[in-house]
Order: structure tokens, then C-alpha cells, then sequence
């Protein structure tokens, strides 16, 4: 019950055994309801004594142990969590230096997370190319940025994605065939000094993100390129799939 909140098995299951049992109970016949072995059980008592989640009295000779109520526990730990949030944020607020290293990033819920942040603290200016599906849930903070002044250009592959209010938004969608080669990725630039870009490798996300401006720079005139295609495409879609030559050749991009 409580270990995904740092408490060790036995600690969970000495509080299992309180919350859900009417009358306080002693040591002895914690052991029996919780499985903790008598040889531990002053232990772990103690330590959830000293966490504030079990309470303890003596009556006559005999001490007893009564849980704390469930709703109070989980405000605590609500607290707790908050407090500890605020402090690693205040930990990680830092100096911005000039960092040219080239970092890679695992695990699609931590490249979301990072590409949210890009785009939250970005000042001036957003870049931004990634599929539709992934685009949507961004979708509403770009609009925010832009709303507050930032100059936000966004490409969007694989279909429309609706009712989206961004003054610069281009959409490439694929010919029938050309989807099915286009590798999934995302691509941020925040303020022209950091860019991160993520794609598919076996199946899973991979990310770099940098502040070197050699590949801010790449990064950029890439996009540039995909929104000149796919503005190309767009005016262009019969003449260019008619033509042999021009349709073998976008047949061959990948991103």
C-alpha cells in the first residue's frame, strides 16, 4: 500500500494491518495480521511512529498501536510531496552557462516532459516539427506562448490537427505510401540556443539535446527545409507524383 511513497514493505504492511482493524492492537497481534516477523516488529513500529502515520498509547501494561486515518496520511504525503517538489526546483535553479555538450535523453515520458519545459521557458522563439498525434498535446502551450509574444513556427506531419490558433503552422501530409516510410520524431528549438530532437529506434524513443550551436544551426535550416517541402508538396502534390523521377526521390526521405 505505501511502498510506491518510500515506506519498506514491512512498514506497509504493519499499516495495512491498523487502517483496516476497528481497535488498536499490540505488537503480538500486529504480527499475526500483518505477517511482519516478531523479530522486527518493534522496529517497524517505531519507524512509522516516528513518520507520524501510527500513533501509539500504553493502557495499564500493555502498549498499543492505532493507524493514523487514511485521509490524513494522504494529505501528509500530499504535502510532503509538494514541499519536496518546490525544494529540488529550487535545488536545480542555476546559472545559465554556455553548455555546447552533447546530451542524449531515454524514455518517451522524459523527452515529453524536457520538450514541455523547452517550451514553457522559451522567450523569443519556438521551433517546432513533430507528428500530429504527438503535436496535439502541445498544441494549447504554443498557443499560450504565442499569445504572450513569443514567435512560435510549427510543422506538423501527417494530417491536420484541427482547430489549432498559431499564426505560422504548415502541415505536410504524406502521399499514400510515402506514411508508411516517414519515421515518427519531434523536433523543439527554443530561443535559437537549444535545440532537442527525438526519434524512434527500435521502438522506443531516443533524444539528443544541445546547446552547440553548430547543431542549433543544422537544426534549424532542417526545418526550414521541411516547411519549403511541404509547402512545395502542397501546390505541387499531381505534378510531383507524375513525375517518376520527383516521386522516387521524396519516396526516399525518411524524415
Amino acid at each position: 500500500m505505501l511502498q510506491k511513497f518510500g515506506f519498506s514493505q514491512y512498514e506497509s504492511k504493519v499499516y495495512e494491518a491498523l487502517v483496516t482493524h476497528a481497535e488498536p492492537m499490540d505488537a503480538t497481534t500486529i504480527v499475526k495480521h500483518s505477517g511482519v516477523p516478531k523479530a522486527k516488529i518493534y522496529e517497524v513500529i517505531a519507524k512509522l511512529v516516528e513518520k507520524g502515520i501510527v500513533s501509539d498509547a500504553v493502557s495499564g501494561k500493555k502498549r498499543t498501536y492505532a493507524a493514523i486515518p487514511m485521509q490524513i496520511v494522504i494529505d501528509k504525503l500530499t504535502h510532503e510531496f509538494e514541499r519536496d517538489i518546490a525544494e529540488l526546483r529550487r535545488a536545480g535553479a542555476r546559472r545559465t552557462y554556455a553548455d555546447d555538450q552533447v546530451w542524449s535523453l531515454k524514455t518517451n515520458s522524459s523527452i515529453q516532459a524536457y520538450c514541455r519545459q523547452l517550451i514553457d521557458q522559451a522567450e523569443r522563439s519556438i521551433v517546432l516539427s513533430m507528428w500530429v498525434d504527438e503535436f496535439k498535446e502541445f498544441a494549447p502551450l504554443l498557443e499560450q506562448k504565442e499569445l504572450q509574444g513569443v514567435d512560435v513556427e510549427v510543422l506538423v506531419t501527417g494530417g491536420n490537427p484541427g482547430a489549432v490558433k498559431l499564426t505560422k503552422m504548415n502541415v505536410l501530409e504524406p502521399t499514400d505510401g510515402h506514411e508508411m516510410i516517414l519515421e515518427q520524431f519531434k523536433l523543439i528549438i527554443a530561443d535559437g540556443n537549444q535545440v532537442l530532437f527525438a526519434g524512434m529506434e527500435d521502438g522506443n524513443w531516443q533524444a539528443m539535446r544541445t546547446m552547440a550551436q553548430p547543431f542549433v544551426k543544422f537544426f534549424t535550416e532542417f526545418f526550414h527545409h521541411d516547411v519549403a517541402l511541404a509547402i512545395i508538396s502542397r501546390k505541387y502534390a499531381t505534378e510531383l507524383m507524375q513525375d517518376a523521377e520527383m516521386k522516387a526521390l521524396l519516396m526516399r526521405l525518411r524524415y
